[in-house]
């Protein structure tokens, strides 16, 4: 039999050969818990850690369940953590979970943002809510703040970002990514007419915000006020006053300016780890640091340590 086709047919197949070559566009979602922890595998949560797999997810009576051990046995387990309202790629879906990119937190191991799992019962897709995000926000400006929904409420982190939909005083309503509302102390936030409206922050700023998270946990892979990471803390400090900066220790030592020990302000990062940066900590001034240093201790006021210096950075005017 012989095979003929028409100038139209040939036109059509270049047409579906090239629309399925054209790459997909990429899908997100937004965080849907006050917390959402980003593990390295759907294997990677143990039975202690099922309160922060839920949705609600209940992240202050996980941290506080673990001991020290459990702390430790949390390295390798969890990527980092993402904040109600914030934005993820997904990039893949197993059964009942999510694989993602958190858009907000630059990384060299993925250019579309810190790779890893969450559950999928965690995650609201919501086109309109991304939306709402390009005009006013609120944002949580202290350690944590009790958001209201009805008769239920939800404690959130420091620098939770969310729509602001409603009046300014006492309470602001803001919009939920799974959709309606809640509302939050007008007190325990700063409002913007948009994220673009964000003043750049002082390192006096980024060192004295730092400060009300002395004595929190440490918490491998954490980013929130429920516990830190050393980079973790640094990397929600800075976004949350307009400025991103890498997750990682190591990737924050290669970005911002370069400062000599001898020049150093408030609001700098000093880093450790001559061979490969391991640690990352806040300048405070006077000779001190606000560091979170391991599983065993929580975020503290310490003398800098010349020992294992790797260098120091300015983000911050």
């Amino acid at each position: 039999m012989t095979l003929r086709l028409t100038i139209a047919a040939v036109a059509a197949l270049v047409v579906a050969c090239g629309a399925s070559a054209r790459p997909a566009a990429p899908s997100y979602a937004f965080v849907d818990v006050s917390v959402a922890t980003v593990w390295a595998s759907p294997s990677s949560p143990r039975a202690i850690d099922r309160p922060a797999l839920e949705n609600p997810a209940r992240v202050r009576a996980w941290t506080r369940s673990l001991s020290t051990a459990e702390r430790r046995g949390l390295v390798g387990r969890i990527e980092t953590q993402a904040l109600l309202g914030e934005r993820v790629q997904v990039l893949e879906r197993r059964g009942a979970w999510t694989r993602v990119a958190v858009v907000d937190q630059p990384t060299p191991k993925d250019r579309r943002g810190y790779p890893g799992w969450v559950p999928s019962v965690q995650l609201a897709r919501s086109s309109s809510f991304g939306r709402l995000l390009s005009g006013p926000i609120a944002i949580v400006a202290r350690p944590t703040a009790l958001l209201r929904r009805g008769t239920r409420t939800v404690e959130l982190s420091y620098g939770t970002r969310l729509p602001l939909a409603g009046p300014l005083s006492p309470q602001v309503v803001v919009s939920l990514p799974g959709g309606g509302s809640g509302q939050l102390p007008r007190a325990a936030v700063r409002t913007f007419s948009s994220a673009r409206q964000i003043p750049k922050p002082s390192g006096n700023t980024i060192a004295g915000s730092a400060r009300a998270f002395l004595g929190v946990r440490y918490l491998w892979g954490g980013t929130a006020a429920f516990g830190f990471d050393c980079s973790g803390l640094i990397e929600l400090l800075f976004r949350s006053n307009g400025v991103v900066v890498p997750r990682d220790a190591d990737a924050q030592a290669r970005r911002g300016k370069p400062v000599a020990r001898t020049n150093l302000r408030p609001g700098d990062l000093i880093f450790y780890g001559r061979d490969h940066v391991h640690h990352a900590a806040l300048y405070a001034g006077s000779g001190r640091m606000i560091e979170a240093p391991n599983s065993a201790s929580s975020v503290r006021l310490a003398p800098v340590r010349s020992s294992d210096w790797a260098g120091a950075r300015r983000y911050a005017g």
